[in-house]
């Protein structure tokens, strides 16, 4: 089979192909319109390796796996395996006693897929940017590789979130106001998700609002393919430090905790700031001036920190259906790579 994809690091490095499919099957998966189990994975093992805590991604990915007849393979560094040492040329003195291309290596001759969960270093902002540990761990597959979030990227999260937007958009007229929200949180979380979430309303064509304050800006490498997807689709991006302003009329508001990039070189300074801004907390009051708009989060969630329990607990609140999601947007992807939606568009 040719394969016009061989990796999942992030949705604008593989084909508009895989992501309209995928996002067309995790609906159809959501609304009831295809079994809930299937055959594609009939006779293949996934390995599922997690350097990070999970519950969704974790939970969402060996129920899919079990769903389409494959047997997932859960490995979790520093609980179990070796240590792993990453440089290329190291001398393996120290207490590291394996390589992670050795460690990849064995563990695709045992699987036909290898999905990763590896977050940012928090320390090293020109390795993050470049991912450069998964792209070690990528190189080092025979197998597809899928990202199960990394440092600057979460794309099962996207196409989940994509799913749950497209759904609650089809009987709208006019471009919907999409409102990405910075929040407080004690700990400077990486951004992987508000890139992949920025990413993914720009390329569903809405009206994007990036409300965050100063110090608190995305990478200008994920503003500038924003813009670009945005262009693309037909939207457009803003970005304001008013949140006041930007939850004015909105349909959907993403609340999400990341750390300043002062978080870096500065992590004194950027907790400092992160620290004096506990009024960025999503409240009832706050949510009243948009236009009824669905709450939503990646999870998992701080009550009293990030948002209040009133707009979590609101019928209208979208978190708990974009975790429904996520198992549907999972199916997608393991039956794109497997080669369900290559046969189904002619590209076998």
């Amino acid at each position: 089979m040719n394969h016009p994809d061989e990796h999942l690091l992030n949705w604008h490095s593989v084909s508009h192909e895989a992501w309209d499919w995928c996002l067309h099957r995790a609906l159809e998966y959501g609304e009831g319109l295809i079994p809930a189990y299937g055959s594609a994975g009939n006779g293949r093992q996934i390995g599922l390796v997690f350097f990070n805590d999970s519950l969704r991604t974790r939970a969402s990915m060996e129920v899919a796996a079990h769903q389409l007849g494959a047997y997932p393979l859960l490995v979790t560094p520093g609980s179990g395996t070796w240590g792993f040492a990453w440089e290329r040329g190291a001398r393996m003195d120290g207490p590291e006693a394996e390589h992670i291309r050795e460690a990849v290596g064995v563990l695709a001759r045992y699987v036909d897929m290898i999905g990763v969960r590896l977050f940012a270093s928090g320390t090293d902002l020109d390795a993050d940017r470049r991912e450069v540990k998964f792209r070690t761990m990528i190189e080092a597959s025979p197998v597809p590789v899928i990202n199960l979030e990394s440092a600057f990227w979460h794309p099962c999260q996207a196409l989940a979130d994509a799913a749950v937007v497209t759904r609650a958009t089809r009987q709208s007229r006019g471009r919907q106001k999409f409102v990405l929200s910075w929040a407080p949180h004690p700990k400077p979380l990486p951004t992987a998700v508000p890139n992949s979430t920025l990413l993914m309303a720009a390329r569903l064509g809405l009206d994007v609002v990036l409300a965050r304050p100063e110090g608190f800006d995305l990478d200008e490498s994920v503003m500038r393919q924003a813009d670009v997807e945005a262009a693309e689709a037909g939207g457009r991006i803003a970005v304001t430090s008013d949140r006041d302003a930007a939850f004015e009329g909105a349909d959907f508001v993403y609340a999400k905790s990341w750390g300043g990039l002062g978080r870096y070189d500065a992590p004194d300074e950027e907790a400092a700031l992160r620290s004096s801004l506990p009024d960025w907390l999503v409240t009832d009051d706050v949510m009243k001036s948009t236009h009824h708009a669905g709450f939503m989060h990646c999870l998992p969630v701080r009550r009293g920190v990030v948002v209040e329990d009133a707009v979590l607990d609101d019928p209208s609140s979208l978190h708990l259906d974009q975790a429904a999601y996520r198992l549907h947007a999972q199916k997608a992807i393991l039956e794109w790579f497997w080669g369900t939606g290559v046969s189904e568009m002619g590209l076998t």
